[in-house]
């Protein structure tokens, strides 16, 4: 048992040496004029990745939510670019994006505004109806992207 963690350890050092298991970094992406919360970060930034909160259709410069499915979609993804390009990412980059609805009716007004924004490739998403988003705003969107 000895010989098979102390061959667990070598194995262990090589590969950090190596750079093959690099203990990850970690940083706080936070777009200018954003107010700092004690519970979640806007964004992480970890091995290359971009891992955004949800971002509610609020918009920054007056603090209000926007009314109207197609407003709030437009406001989220506007947010969501806000977030990835502090990071240095884009919406370009995003590889995977979950889409909450508050309800479910909305799906195809808030198609008709998200195409808009991912042309070509988009990325993969899943988009389903939640049983409440805070603030009682209609969507909440979220994201993964690639620096």
């Amino acid at each position: 048992m000895l010989k098979k963690t102390c061959l667990s350890v070598v194995m262990a050092s090589v590969l950090l040496s190596a750079g093959v298991a690099q203990p990850a970094e970690r940083n706080v992406v936070m777009p200018e004029g954003a107010k700092p919360s004690a519970l979640f970060s806007p964004a992480i930034e970890a091995n290359g990745f971009v891992f955004t909160s949800g971002q509610l259709p609020i918009d920054p410069a007056t603090g209000k939510m926007v009314e109207g499915i197609e407003a709030q979609t437009e406001q989220a993804i506007a947010n969501l670019r806000r977030v990835l390009e502090a990071s240095g990412s884009s919406l370009d980059k995003l590889v995977k994006v979950n889409v909450y609805l508050n309800n479910i009716d909305d799906y195809a007004s808030m198609n008709k505004i998200y195409a808009k924004a991912f042309k070509g490739a988009p990325p993969a998403r899943t988009a389903l109806q939640v049983g409440k988003i805070p603030l009682g705003a209609a969507i909440e969107i979220e994201g993964i992207a690639v620096k």
